[in-house]
């Protein structure tokens, strides 16, 4: 193995919230289920909304800790 070259490891793809969001919006254009596009996309907006409140809830933990 020659030292001269840089390991580099690429990883990618998708994750799972994306398949299944992309999963559900193929059903739904398939007419295989009858869901609202707020369930169907719901992988996409569910997890941020999570985030979002977690974020929420550390900055008023460290507000009255620090603040």
């Amino acid at each position: 193995m020659n030292s001269n070259v840089p390991s580099t490891t690429v990883r990618g793809g998708m994750s799972f919230s994306s398949m299944l969001t992309i999963v559900f919006i193929v059903l739904k254009l398939c007419k295989v289920i009858n869901w609202s596009w707020w369930w169907v996309l719901s992988p996409v907006w569910i997890p941020t909304i999570i985030y979002i409140v977690l974020v929420i809830i550390w900055v008023i933990v460290w507000r009255k800790r620090y603040g």
